[in-house]
């Protein structure tokens, strides 16, 4: 077993106390024995009222495959990353009063770690987490300063510079903001109204981008806890703060609406975009104005015309870097970008963030990481026929580590930030809702407890196979056999041509995709509501003209053979670790499949369903659903540089040479080589 804690200083001498706070707040909150007034706070004025409202830190537990994926974190790196990682991790970090790292990895690390330790209500990790919410708590000097704040020579594989910058002190609110969640610390809020009358004061004359840039670029972070602390306390200094918060952060929404940002290749460093992709959705909620929402429309139209891939991010290794699937998309850049997506949803309630936020997460991000959660990629390719090192076509190559799969392979901030993904998707899959009801605007077997109506406990119970199966059921108890009138929310996807509701076992609705469907009835304890969301083969187009298929959230890709090989890293291993995984093809993959009228594509598309879904089924061996359709292989594209050479143009006209072969498609988060942008090779 592992270490659960650091003894530094006095970090330890409340812990007790907290634990305790922590572990009975949950329970507190299961049957409503809080004010929901006080469990959830809405926008106060002048804010404008969100749709959705985030419930507590703990309220809602996983299920299933999920619960699965978090327990694989506590048991992987995300549990263990101090032992894993102790150049930067140990007791030396300054996130911990030492003179080692100074800047984001520490925190970085804490953003992922104290969520996934309250929703797994894991004390272990609890404790873990705990010292580094005392030591920033404790750090803050009489003028509302906290964090590191001395500078030291630099050291191999540390950051000891630039101490107080703005930015990481941005991820440590992030944290504490969710610890006051499940906590109800009063010393967060302490912390924050002395720490923002200090930017207030500080800012004029040390603007975000004083030490390094990046501040500028993430100030949706800062100003997103600065209106949440509002929300609480209603001191109205915060006000003008986020105001000039707003001035000093990088402007996405003119950028989006007016320049050529979005098709310039090298504009924009991926991790800024994914995480500013939500600066106008907060600012609008504080000048509710029609271009913030218009410029987060374009921006999302503009980032897939020009840089988007079919796992739902796009090209950027590590600027912007276009479409072609063989560019790399950072590890940052996808949990970063589902934050985005959740903030976003919250204050918006447009279905297509939910769309987009479902495309990354079950897309995307488990095809980054290894089934024990100990090894990541720093970028993938929507299309990988090698993760080995080499140096590739990249905005930045790390030695030529950035594809092979290891804890410190391309650069460590992934190591380091990866662990926020699924842990803020779990807390992200309900919301409490405006009109006092409850909404479930993202799918994944979880269950949830709330207080809806004038102050009635629900717990629901969410059973499903999402997003491998269709059908999604949600089971009511109130305490006592109550009933209790109030809406229920539910989202139907934009992929879905027409879904079904069913209220204990009868047909209640059907409803078009694209839009959220509110029930608003009489609920009793032991009610079934169930939705089906019928899932239908399609395609999409990408670069060159190149196809993906599609079933529901999911993108499939062409299953190929693996052979993977631990290599021994001799040659730099204190920047990119002692070793790290190789993974090379074992059988053919450069196949281009046939273009067909959508009516068609049902009877050449062969669906294959195991009828049952595994507790990890994000690899090639568990992958719960398949596709076998009929393609060519091009005898043309072959390898280059250990990738595929440059996808052929699709023609209407071309026709691949060689014979019709069957070929097998599996989920794309089930894959670690695959393609998943065929070129056509003909037309049927």
């Amino acid at each position: 077993m592992l270490s659960n804690r650091y003894r530094i200083g006095g970090a330890m001498m409340h812990f007790h106390c907290f634990l305790l706070v922590s572990l009975l707040v949950p329970a507190l909150t299961a049957f409503g024995q809080t004010d929901p007034a006080e469990r959830y706070r809405a926008n106060r004025a002048p804010l404008r009222p969100n749709p959705y409202i985030e419930l507590p830190l703990g309220a809602i537990k996983p299920q299933g495959w999920l619960k699965e994926m978090l327990v694989r974190q506590k048991n992987g790196a995300t549990g263990h990353l101090d032992k894993l990682y102790p150049l930067v991790m140990n007791e030396r970090n300054g996130w911990l009063g030492g003179d080692g790292d100074q800047w984001e990895r520490g925190p970085y690390w804490i953003d992922g770690l104290l969520p996934l330790a309250y929703i797994l209500n894991d004390k272990e990790l609890i404790a873990k987490a705990q010292p580094w919410v005392e030591w920033a708590i404790k750090s803050q000097t009489p003028d509302g300063y906290f964090g590191p704040s001395q500078d030291y020579p630099g050291e191999p594989g540390i950051q000891r510079d630039n101490s107080r910058d703005w930015w990481p002190k941005m991820v440590m609110l992030k944290v504490l903001k969710q610890y006051y969640s499940a906590t109800n610390d009063p010393r967060v809020i302490k912390l924050m109204t002395g720490y923002f009358r200090y930017q207030l004061q500080e800012l004029p004359s040390k603007p975000l981008d004083h030490w390094t840039f990046w501040a500028k670029y993430r100030g949706g972070d800062n100003l997103m806890v600065v209106y949440w602390l509002y929300n609480i306390t209603g001191d109205k200094f915060l006000l003008e703060l986020a105001d000039l918060l707003y001035k000093q952060t990088f402007n996405y929404d003119n950028a989006f609406l007016n320049t050529d940002l979005l098709s310039t290749t090298g504009s924009i460093h991926c991790v800024n975009l994914a995480q500013g992709m939500k600066t106008p959705a907060i600012y609008y909620q504080h000048h509710p104005e029609q271009k913030y929402l218009s410029a987060l429309q374009k921006g999302y139209a503009d980032l897939r015309k020009y840089n988007g891939m079919a796992h739902g991010l796009y090209g950027g290794d590590e600027a912007l870097h276009g479409n072609n699937p063989t560019q790399g998309s950072e590890l940052c850049s996808a949990v970063e970008m589902m934050f985005s997506l959740e903030s976003t949803l919250e204050i918006t309630g447009d279905v297509a963030y939910a769309d987009k936020l479902e495309k990354i997460a079950f897309n995307a991000l488990p095809a980054q990481t290894s089934d024990d959660y100990m090894e990541r990629q720093y970028f993938q390719q929507a299309n990988q026929i090698m993760a080995t090192r080499h140096i590739r076509n990249f905005d930045q190559n790390h030695g030529g580590t950035d594809l092979a799969f290891g804890l410190l392979t391309g650069y460590p901030c992934c190591t380091s930030n990866m662990h926020q993904g699924w842990p803020k998707f779990t807390q992200n899959l309900w919301y409490a809702t405006a009109d006092k009801g409850i909404a479930a605007l993202v799918y994944s077997p979880s269950e949830v407890q709330a207080v809806v109506a004038n102050g009635t406990p629900v717990k629901v119970k969410e059973e499903t196979n999402y997003p491998f199966s269709e059908t999604i059921k949600f089971t009511l108890q109130m305490e006592n056999g109550k009933s209790a009138s109030f809406p229920f929310h539910l989202r139907i996807p934009g992929w879905c041509k027409k879904a079904t509701i069913r209220i204990n076992g009868r047909n209640f609705q059907e409803a078009e995709g694209n839009r959220i469907v509110k029930i608003a009835r009489g609920w009793t304890s032991g009610d079934v509501l169930e939705l089906l969301l019928p899932m239908h083969v399609s395609t999409e187009r990408w670069y060159e003209n190149s196809m993906s298929v599609e079933r529901g959230p999911l993108t499939f890709a062409l299953k190929i053979g693996e052979e993977t090989k631990k290599v021994t890293n001799e040659l730099d291993s204190v920047r990119y670790g002692a070793s790290y995984y190789e993974v090379r093809p074992t059988t053919p993959w450069n196949y281009g499949v046939f273009e067909m009228q959508e009516s068609r594509l049902s009877e050449s598309y062969k669906v294959e369903d195991s009828g049952k879904v595994s507790d990890f089924p994000w690899n090639l061996e568990n992958a719960p659903i398949r596709m076998k359709t009929k393609a060519r292989r091009i005898p043309s594209w072959q390898i280059y540089n250990e990738m595929t050479g440059p996808v052929p143009f699709s023609m209407i006209d071309h026709i691949a040479p060689g014979p019709e072969e069957e070929i097998i498609l599996v989920p794309y988060g089930c894959t670690e080589l695959r393609i998943s942008q065929f070129p056509v090779a003909g037309r049927k």
